[in-house]
């Protein structure tokens, strides 16, 4: 081998690592946030979701025990996925990775109790199992209310797909 080898011919044979060497059982994130009109009003525009539960405050005085129109559930699914995103945050900018995170999806999703427009939600994102074999990290995720009530449940399935850039020669 020449005594001048360029970097990028060296790259080549550095072994990469997986993302996954970075997340461990037990770490655990969290985002909160106050569930407002406006969240609501722009979530049933970008949905088509227009259902009066959700966007017609005089609708559920009259009609419902609640009180008053609630968050859409999927609403709730979106800020669980902020907290994800929040999760992987320190790995995704890491140099030499062979994989980058991917969200499976959510198994054993539920809506336990209504979210108030107005309610402060914090969800925390645990992780719950890590599988290098597989290639996959697996969260428990948990919804609470301003008073600390359980609002929704999730398992996050994060998979970590092969990075096309690593496998070129």
């Amino acid at each position: 081998m020449p005594a001048a080898v360029s970097t990028s011919r060296l790259r080549r044979y550095e072994v990469a690592r997986s993302g996954l060497d970075s997340v461990e059982v037990g770490q655990r994130y969290k985002f909160a946030k106050t569930v407002g009109e406006t969240d609501v009003i722009l979530f049933a525009g970008i949905t088509g979701d227009f259902s009066d539960t959700h966007v017609n405050e005089q609708y559920m005085k009259e009609r419902s025990n609640l009180g008053g129109r609630i968050a859409h559930g999927a609403l709730l699914v979106g800020y669980m996925s902020t907290a994800s995103t929040i999760s992987i945050a320190h790995v995704i900018h890491q140099e030499g990775l062979a994989d980058f995170p991917v969200s499976a999806g959510y198994d054993k999703l539920r809506f336990l109790k209504p979210v108030m427009l107005g309610d402060t939600i914090t969800v925390t994102y645990t992780v719950a199992s890590v599988d290098r074999q597989r290639g996959r990290s697996t969260a428990s995720v948990e919804v609470f209310n301003q008073h600390g009530a359980l609002v929704a449940v999730a398992e996050h399935v994060m998979r970590w797909a092969s990075n096309l850039s690593s496998q070129s020669s």
